[in-house]
Formats: structure tokens, sequence, C-alpha cells
């Protein structure tokens, strides 16, 4: 397993030579306050919740060593329920009662965006978001470090693909007019161009849409045999099982890394069987006999009594990245030390099944699309791009 640290001295070095500990917020002898706003009660909490269990299983075994270089890690959630006042409720809270030193896990395109206004000012970092916006690397991009792939490469790559194997011409969108749903929009749109198909349609919706007859008949007149899909996760499945009882079984479906969850894909009755999506990681349930996927599911099921669903994965890595920078920062942690080591990192990530590889002008930590369906209840993996 390649698993390894640039430049490691000379991060060492720059935590040694950076300013006081007084100046950096969020950081004691004893404590460094890393917070989250996160979405545990709206149309993204089957993402949110499972994701803060994750991050907190692997923080609560940090702790229990000592914590990173002496200090405990105090991880500060605050629920948005996907709606932007709360959002920035959150944030303002976290950045001026927590004293926050780093953000982790943020969940929402727009909800992301806004809050930059208020972390960009103070340099705060903001890590690993819930979110595969293209603009989650905007300028200034300095304190900005995303995981995996964009949502646009996704749903370029899963149109390609679904084209490539159906024969699929026509293709279409069903979106929030959000951030979030634009940027679907605009790579399905590159799939198009780059694959020679037609564009046919789009239909528009509000987060608490769930009718989606008359959308779908709209899309089925205009011969729509591709259609992505950038709504909550509750739509999607909703959208998937209306096609089906409306007969339109010559359509597929694709959503991103925003649909690519356990429960899509365990809904009973198999009502989202042939169900797409691309992410930048691979399933956990099917790589549950892996040594660090299985040591994952052990672990989880020992602490929550439960099994742990697809994005608990993504937190306990995101938990473990965090993690790794802190420690390479060194005991003398500033927000200059902490950006230099997250650029320094270069490691395979088993859990998640990706690569992840940052630098000074690289904070995307991997690229690589993975086009799963689903399968009886799981999902299959049966196209990836590096």
């Amino acid at each position: 397993m390649k698993h390894f640290i640039r430049n490691a001295a000379a991060v060492g070095l720059l935590g040694l030579a950076a300013p006081g500990l007084a100046q950096t917020q969020g950081v004691s002898d004893t404590e460094v306050v890393i917070g989250s706003v996160n979405d545990l009660s709206g149309i993204f909490a089957a993402v949110g919740v499972p994701a803060t269990k994750g991050a907190n299983l692997f923080f609560d075994k940090i702790n229990a060593g000592g914590g990173v270089h002496g200090r405990q890690i105090r991880y500060v959630v605050e629920d948005n329920g996907y709606q932007m006042p709360r959002a920035m409720q959150g944030y303002n809270k976290l950045l001026n009662r927590d004293k926050v030193f780093a953000m982790l896990q943020s969940l929402g395109t727009p909800m992301n965006l806004a809050g930059f206004k208020l972390l960009d000012p103070k340099g705060i970092p903001n890590v690993a978001p819930l979110t595969a916006a293209r603009q989650m690397l905007q300028e200034p991009m300095r304190n900005k470090f995303t995981s995996f792939s964009t949502y646009f490469d996704q749903a370029r790559v899963g149109v390609t693909y679904l084209a490539g194997e159906f024969g699929g011409t026509e293709v279409c969108t069903m979106y929030l007019p959000t951030d979030f749903g634009t940027e679907i929009l605009e790579g399905t749109k590159a799939g198009v161009e780059e694959a020679g198909l037609t564009f046919a349609a789009e239909t528009t919706h509000k987060p608490d849409e769930t009718d989606f007859v008359g959308s779908l008949g709209k899309l089925n007149e205009a011969g729509c045999d591709i259609v992505t899909i950038a709504l909550g996760v509750r739509q999607a499945i909703t959208v998937v099982g209306t096609a089906k009882k409306m007969g339109l079984t010559d359509m597929k479906f694709l959503g991103t890394s925003a649909s690519f969850l356990t429960v899509v894909a365990q809904v009973p009755g198999g009502v989202t069987d042939g169900f797409y999506a691309a992410a930048s990681w691979q399933d956990l349930w099917a790589r549950a006999d892996e040594p660090a996927p299985k040591a994952f599911i052990e672990e989880y099921r020992a602490a929550h009594g439960e099994d742990p669903a697809g994005f608990a994965m993504l937190g306990y890595s995101a938990a473990k990245m965090m993690v790794m920078a802190l420690e390479a920062a060194g005991p003398d942690l500033t927000h200059d030390s902490f950006i230099a080591a997250m650029e320094s990192l270069d490691y395979t990530d088993d859990l998640v099944g990706n690569d992840i590889d940052y630098g000074p002008d690289d904070h995307q930590g991997a690229d690589a699309v993975y086009v799963s369906v689903v399968e009886n209840g799981g999902w299959k993996k049966v196209h990836e791009t590096q």
C-alpha cells in the first residue's frame, strides 16, 4: 500500500517557523476544533448523517489514543437541513463562537459557496466538502481541498459510457436549479457534445417536490433515452420508481456521487435496479471482503450496532486525511503549516478505493470516475476512468 507524505521535513520546518499558536484560531495546547455545516435532517440527510458518524468514529479512535501532538480533536457539526438560512447560522456559530481551525465535510454546493465568504477572509481551510462542484476550488484556492472528481466530469463520463453501451442518442436532465444542479446539467451537455449526441430536454424541480409524472411524460415525448439526475436522494428514488410504473423501461437514469448511496441501492422490491451513478470512489459493500473495507465494517458495527452506509466510509476516510495533515503539520499548528501539510499528501486510500494526491497547484485529491449500476440490491462497478 502506498502511503507517504512528500517533503515531510519541509512541512515540519514550516510548522516550527510559523507564527505563535496564540494567533491561530481553534488551536490550543490541548485541543484543535474542526467544524462542519452538514445536512442531518434535510433532503441529503442520507449523506450527512452517515458521513458524520464515520468521521466521529475515526476522531474518537484518535482521541482515545492521545490525539494529535497531544491535542484532542473536537468535531462540531451544525445541521443546515439543506436550507441556506440555517447554513449561514451554522457558519457564523462555528467561526465566531466555536472558533474552528478548519472545516471538514460541509454539505451542499450553495451552502459551501456562501460559507466561503466567511471562511476566505480568515484563511480557514475547507477540507473534503460533501459536494463535488467545481466551485469548491474557486479562487482563492489556497485554503480549499476537495477529495474527488467533479460533478461535471462524473456526468460527462457517465453520459458517454451509457451512450456507447446502449446506443442512446437523446439526452435529458432533471435537476434542482441550484449551483449543484447547474453543474450536472453542464457536465451532461459536455458529454453530449463529446459523444455526438442530442440534448433533447430538461426539467427543473423544487427540493420538496414529490410528483414527477408530468416531467417524465415531457421527457418521454422528447424521446429521451438517457436522463441525468441532480435531485435529492428520495427524489431520485421516486423518479426511477415512477418511470418504471409508467412503463418507461427504455430510459437509462444516471446520477452522480450525490446519488451513489447504499440506501438507493437497497430500496425494497428492486425499485432502483438498473439505476446508474458515476462517482469518484468505489462502493463499500461491493468490496466488503477486501481487508480495508472489511476492517471498517467491523469497527463501525462494534461502535454503532448497525451496518455502515457508503457515506460513513467517506466520513471516516476524510477524518483520516485530516489527521494525517495535522500530524504532518507538526506540533506548532498554524493554517500555513496545515495547508503545506495537505499539499504534501500522496497516498492510496484502500478504504474508498482511490489514489489521493495533492500539490501546491493541485487541491483535488483524486481524478478517477467510476460508473456503477444497481443490481440485486447493491452497486456493481461497470466502468472506470483514471
